[in-house]
């Protein structure tokens, strides 16, 4: 199992920005595709972004394309998401999690293939 805690969220005006940051421990951080998912009050768990342990593909969800980019650092065994030109709707609890087939190479990650979940950050995005 990975350790993962985030922090970087807050309280922001719709149309700013903010960064998430994910910092792992306990296994080898380079082997492991890393995404972020997200819960709004009442809902389900839903991707967002995902990024391969090499840092060379990433996937978004639709409704982020253009607005949030996801980053790694494997030197620091951290992953970061940079959120700008926020919206009311991205209101949620921002999830870190990593894969759990060591050494994928891809940037596909869902729900199932999820091993490891830090303990959320709140983002609210006041209108």
């Amino acid at each position: 199992q990975m350790q993962l805690v985030e922090s970087g969220g807050g309280l922001v005006q719709a149309g700013g920005s903010l960064r998430l940051t994910c910092a792992a421990s306990g296994r080898t951080f380079s082997n492991y595709a890393m995404a972020w998912f997200r819960q709004a009050p009442g809902k389900g768990r839903w991707f967002v972004a995902a990024i391969s342990w090499a840092g060379g593909s990433t996937e978004y969800a639709d409704s982020v394309k253009g607005r949030f980019t996801i980053s790694r650092d494997n030197a620091r065994n951290t992953v970061y998401l940079q959120m700008n030109s926020l919206k009311p709707e991205d209101t949620a609890i921002y999830y870190c999690a990593a894969d759990k087939r060591v050494g994928y190479a891809g940037s596909y990650v869902t729900l199932d293939s999820v091993g490891s979940w830090g303990q959320g950050t709140q983002v609210t995005v006041s209108s």
